[in-house]
């Protein structure tokens, strides 16, 4: 059963708002992600912790960035009327409620 066409739109409108917040998102997390610099006086302890910080920043601005790709991925799609909300790994429909939480979704709750 695909998607009726006002599942569709409901989608491109969450997918099309959950895109602009993660791409503001991900700039605020690239200015965090910045070098830290020795020049900076902020003691050996602090130092570690930043660079520790960084890290974690890091992986989340990865996260971030495929979660991005998935959903222009599926807006794509709902564009050029190709199929949406198939699970790529058994090929069964994804429950619009399911996409509706989460727009990128790829895969069902089953095979997630």
């Amino acid at each position: 059963m695909a998607l009726s066409q006002e599942e569709r739109e409901q989608l491109k409108i969450k997918l099309l708002n959950k895109i602009g917040r993660t791409e503001s998102k991900i700039d605020s997390m690239e200015s965090m992600t910045q070098p830290i610099g020795p020049e900076n006086a902020i003691g050996r302890v602090s130092r570690m912790d930043a660079i520790n910080n960084k890290s974690v920043m890091e992986a989340a601005l990865r996260m971030a960035r495929l979660d991005l790709d998935a959903m222009q991925t599926a807006l794509r799609r709902i564009g050029t009327g190709e199929a949406v909300g198939i699970c790529e790994r058994c090929g069964k429909q994804i429950p619009f409620q399911r996409l509706a939480l989460i727009p990128g979704s790829t895969k069902c709750v089953h095979c997630a």
